[in-house]
């Protein structure tokens, strides 16, 4: 498990630690958000292991989280399939904090206020290791895609758009 300041420890690290789960914590200089296709370059680690959180809002009023490769978009309609919506929108930016507890650029798919169905784009399954953010701006986590799945008692799906 990866020891870090505790002033630093954020509530998706306590979380892994709680549940015993091995992960590192990368951080950046910045002090605002920046994409993650950036942080990527910034960290020195391929853009393909950089996953990146986005809320939505079902038909249902109900939110769900999706975890996907930063390079990519999110598919709306495979998205609400995934969970069993019959569409499912973006939430506004403005409404993150409020939702999850966390700022745009620091929304990790880990300790959110409430716990929501969150599932994870099927590319990662394939991967022995992926990032996603540690719950704050410039501050990241590594760890293994089962693992983030097995805390979050999510599931893989393919919910990215692919051309045709």
């Amino acid at each position: 498990m990866a020891k870090k300041d505790k002033d630093i420890k954020t509530n998706a690290m306590r979380i892994l630690d709680r549940n015993k789960i091995d992960y590192e914590v990368v951080t950046y200089e910045c002090d605002e958000f920046v994409d993650g296709i950036s942080i990527a370059r910034k960290l020195g680690e391929p853009e393909e292991l950089m996953y990146k959180t986005l809320v939505t809002e079902g038909k249902s009023k109900d939110f769900f989280v999706f975890v996907i490769p930063v390079a990519e978009e999110l598919d709306l309609k495979k998205a609400a399939k995934s969970v069993g919506e019959k569409s499912v929108e973006m939430i506004h930016v403005r409404d993150i904090n409020k939702i999850t507890g966390y700022i745009r650029g620091g929304c990790s798919p880990l300790g959110m206020k409430k716990s929501f169905v969150t599932v994870v784009d099927g590319s990662a399954k394939a991967l022995d290791k992926i990032i996603i953010s540690g719950g704050r701006i410039g501050s990241q986590i590594i760890m293994r895609p089962k693992d983030l799945i097995s805390v979050i008692n999510g599931k893989f799906e393919d919910i990215i758009h692919k051309e045709s």
